[in-house]
């Protein structure tokens, strides 16, 4: 799902009044209709006191569109105006008429020096947010601010529309007592990039997109900036086996790494990189690692290194697909001068993860010996040793954004929605939970990333659709296990229950026995 800025939002709006030539008023009724039938497909009638507070641009007007829906569908409404201003927009003034002409029970205009203490709104009432859309360049006034703060005293059910009033959709928020707390977002169209960002996702807990009908060909065609990875979106990746393959068709994935103490690492890595699809994995670690990686894991073959505890003097004869490097690594004066030998002389695709990218931030001129597109998954210390301190989200993407570019890397930013970036193009992953918050979590997906680009995925495709993959089993295996008894290897024991959750179609509503006769 394509997540579309500010102004591709406008101009969507502008193209599709132009060529289904309607009136702005008539997109804002279906916008504030399409609200409407949510409600009432929930509520159904319910007389739970309804407090709609509107703004006086077009995001209000939307609020009276659907307040006059609601009044006229017999609900228990009570419609207010924050009227701070004189910048009344013309569709508002539109549906301001329009609500007036249904109810004696005008709107409530609420002029930004009344006494908010008598504004009554009880725990079990609903609150319709529908002050500030998209459009917000400032951060409100004091006394807006305060009614957000009472919003949220409240503890009232909270629906905001289009976007939580006092977000913005491109800039970090200066205040957060001036922004509402958003039980749950009805997005127009598609969600918002801030929706899944870790400062600003907070201010919705949840979210929906309701299609409000803008031009199907704009929305096809319009490239954007960030995409929203789900299941609709990895499937075409998908690469279907052929009856007569063969392990060979499946690539040879070397994971390179483990220390003294950190083998496990290593152990991990190469049984998601299996688990995944890889035809071959060899695992390169020290010697200590020897023993305990060919007892775990039979099916994968093991080259040590010269030295007992770490890796000093990287030797192989064999040319892998790809090479995941750094689990368990560790970070010793002779590891480092290896792996810089390590680089200059390698012909391999690169996932580099963990202490690798630890060594590439003490010496960043190895950063030049990376190989196209190859991939990094830092964790966030990391990240910030590779680009250096950042201000805000917005900042970080930028930042990422700028050397991604200058090496010409894929960089994974992880986190609850974590978002692959190369070049200028954000991919937000969909999938994930907070069990994920465990030792070893992200030696898996290294391994899963590495086992995607050895079957002969595309570097970039393979990082969405693994990280993809990575959280989807995860997703799958707390359905057992919960949160706080989720390892990492619950991850890899449920990778192909991902896989085949990517072919499973939902499940249809049962229908009552009476309704069938």
């Amino acid at each position: 799902m394509k997540l579309f800025s500010k102004e591709q939002i406008y101009e969507g709006d502008r193209i599709t009044t132009e060529l289904q030539k309607i009136a702005s008023t008539e997109l804002m009724e279906r916008a504030g209709t399409q609200i409407f039938n949510w409600i009432h497909s929930r509520m159904q009638g319910a007389q739970v006191p309804i407090h709609v507070f509107c703004g006086i641009g077009n995001n209000g007007g939307d609020g009276l569109v659907l307040a006059r829906h609601l009044i006229t569908h017999g609900y228990n409404v009570v419609t207010y105006i924050t009227n701070c201003s004189d910048k009344r927009t013309k569709d508002f003034l539109i549906n301001y008429d329009r609500i007036k002409n249904v109810t004696k029970k005008w709107p409530i205009l609420l002029s930004c020096k009344d006494d908010l203490s008598n504004i009554e709104i009880g725990v079990d009432d609903i609150i319709v947010d529908a002050i500030f859309g998209i459009g917000l360049n400032r951060s409100p006034i004091e006394w807006v601010q305060l009614l957000f703060q009472k919003f949220k005293a409240s503890k009232a059910y909270t629906l905001s529309i289009d976007i939580p009033s006092g977000l913005y959709t491109d800039k970090p928020v200066e205040d957060e007592n001036a922004v509402v707390y958003a039980n749950y977002t009805l997005s127009f169209q598609s969600p918002k990039l801030i929706f899944f960002l870790p400062e600003t996702a907070k201010y919705t807990i949840e979210w929906e997109a309701l299609d409000i009908g803008i031009d199907r060909d704009y929305l096809i065609k319009t490239d954007t900036e960030a995409e929203l990875i789900s299941k609709h979106e990895v499937l075409p990746i998908y690469k279907p086996r052929e009856k007569f393959s063969n392990k060979g068709d499946f690539g040879h994935v070397m994971i390179l790494g483990g220390s003294y103490g950190k083998i496990g690492a290593v152990n991990l890595a190469s049984r998601a990189a299996l688990s995944s699809g890889a035809g071959l994995v060899t695992a390169y670690a020290p010697k200590c690692g020897y023993h305990s990686l060919q007892t775990a894991i039979p099916e994968v073959m093991v080259i040590t290194d010269s030295d007992e505890t770490h890796i000093s003097n990287i030797q192989f004869d064999i040319e892998p697909t790809v090479i995941g490097v750094g689990v368990g690594l560790g970070t010793s004066s002779r590891t480092a001068k290896t792996f810089e030998a390590f680089l200059k002389s390698n012909k391999s695709k690169l996932v580099i993860d963990a202490d690798a990218l630890n060594l590439l931030s003490k010496k960043k001129t190895l950063l030049k010996l990376l190989p196209e597109q190859s991939i990094l998954t830092p964790h966030p210390k990391e990240l910030e040793r590779l680009i250096g301190k950042w201000s805000d989200d917005f900042d970080k993407l930028e930042k990422v954004k700028v050397f991604s570019k200058k090496y010409n890397v894929i960089v994974l930013i992880k986190g609850a929605n974590s978002i692959t970036v190369y070049l200028d193009k954000l991919y937000v992953n969909t999938t994930g939970n907070p069990g994920m918050s465990t030792a070893g979590s992200g030696d898996v997906l290294t391994g899963i990333i590495s086992g995607l680009i050895a079957q002969g995925y595309e570097s970039l495709s393979a990082t969405v659709f693994g990280v993809y993959l990575h959280g989807k089993s995860a997703d799958i295996a707390i359905e057992d296990y919960g949160y706080q008894s989720l390892i990492a290897s619950h991850i890899i024991e449920n990778l192909g229950k991902a896989y085949l959750d990517l072919f499973k179609q939902p499940e249809q509503p049962k229908v009552a026995e009476e309704e069938q006769q």
